[in-house]
C-alpha cells in the first residue's frame, strides 16, 4: 500500500522512506527544468526559497492553459522530463532550498545521491506517458515564476498536487535503484 507524503514535509519523515517505497504525494511542490535549475542556482531567490522549503521540485514542462473567464491557470498534461539534465544543478538546488524531494523519470546521478543523503532528501519517480492522468493530480496552481522570462514549460509553477503517485528510487540513505542497473548495463558490454 502506498505511504502518503503531505508537505512540507520534516527531514526525519523522508529518511523513513526508502528505495521501493510507493508513495502518493499531496501539498505543494514546484515545477523546474534546465531554464529553472540554472537561475535557481545563479541567484538567491528568497520568495522560491519560502515555497520550497520542505517541498518536492518535479522536473515537469507542463501544458497548461488558462480560463478565459476565470484567468485561473489549469494544468492539462504533466508528464514527468527526464531528470538526468539537472544533474549538474541539482545538489546545489537541494541544499540552497531546503528541497526534501526531486520527482522526475530515469534517476539522477551520485552528486545528487549524496545530495539526498546530506540534506534528507528523496528522488521520486514518476511514470512517463501518463502526462494528462498525472496532471489530474494538481488540484490547482498558486502561481507562476518567471513565465515572461522562461516561458510556459520552463517557468517556476507553484501547484498543490493531490496523491500524486510515485516511486522511491533514490533514498536519504545513499540507496539508489539506478546505480544497479547502470552497473548492470556496464557488465554486459564487457
Amino acid at each position: 500500500m502506498p505511504q502518503l507524503v503531505e508537505l512540507p514535509v520534516d527531514e526525519a519523515r523522508i529518511r523513513s522512506l526508502h528505495v521501493g517505497d510507493e508513495v502518493r504525494v499531496s501539498g505543494r511542490i514546484l515545477t523546474g527544468r534546465d531554464a529553472a535549475h540554472q537561475y535557481l542556482v545563479r541567484t538567491d531567490d528568497p520568495v522560491v526559497r519560502a515555497l520550497a522549503r520542505g517541498s518536492m521540485i518535479y522536473h515537469c514542462g507542463p501544458v497548461v492553459t488558462m480560463d478565459p473567464e476565470t484567468r485561473a491557470w489549469r494544468f492539462v498534461a504533466a508528464g514527468p522530463t527526464s531528470s538526468i539534465r539537472e544533474e549538474p544543478w541539482e545538489a546545489e538546488v537541494i541544499a540552497r532550498y531546503g528541497l526534501r524531494g526531486v520527482i522526475g523519470t530515469g534517476g539522477m546521478g551520485d552528486r545528487t545521491l549524496a545530495a539526498l543523503r546530506e540534506h534528507g532528501a528523496v528522488y521520486l519517480h514518476a511514470v512517463g506517458g501518463l502526462a494528462v492522468t498525472l496532471a489530474r493530480c494538481v488540484a490547482s496552481v498558486e502561481g507562476v515564476h518567471r513565465l515572461d522570462e522562461f516561458g510556459l514549460q520552463e517557468a517556476i509553477w507553484t501547484v498543490v498536487v493531490k496523491e500524486f503517485p510515485a516511486v522511491v528510487t533514490m533514498d536519504a540513505h545513499g540507496e539508489s535503484l539506478h546505480t544497479p542497473v547502470a552497473d548492470a548495463g556496464e557488465a554486459t558490454r564487457r
